[in-house]
């Protein structure tokens, strides 16, 4: 067997999976693309322990580990966007940086400083 058909295949599911992680803005089309990449690493995997003839099978435990830790990888990673998309109403990634809360006034280390959520707070009440 031609190590080569194997190994192109893997580093075009890689990149496809990179282009995913890197471009896109949905969570789980992010997940679906991390998947990819994980794939093609086992591809990858199992075509070297073919290749070389292992005894132990290395590449293929190896497999069967990755394949493990992907799919608690996904069902953790599942439940983070459904609890996300309940509370947002959507699952964009641009928007997960708004997750953290802001820190309560007594504990702000300098009360000059300016806080986005202040300001947004004072606005609110301005207009009310």
């Amino acid at each position: 067997m031609h190590l080569v058909y194997p190994a192109v295949l893997a580093a075009l599911l890689f990149s496809v999976g990179l282009y995913g992680v890197l471009a896109r803005r949905n969570a789980v089309l992010v997940l679906i693309s991390v998947e990819l990449m994980l794939n093609a690493v086992n591809l990858n995997l199992v075509a070297f322990d073919v290749w070389l003839e292992d005894t132990l099978r290395a590449g293929q435990s190896l497999t069967l580990f990755t394949i493990a830790v992907a799919a608690a990888e996904i069902g953790i990673g599942l439940a983070i966007v459904l609890l996300v998309y309940r509370n947002r109403a959507g699952s964009h990634i641009d928007r997960l940086r708004e997750l953290a809360e802001p820190p309560p006034a007594a504990l702000r280390s300098d009360p000059r400083t300016v806080h986005p959520q202040d300001t947004d707070v004072e606005q609110a009440e301005a207009t009310a």
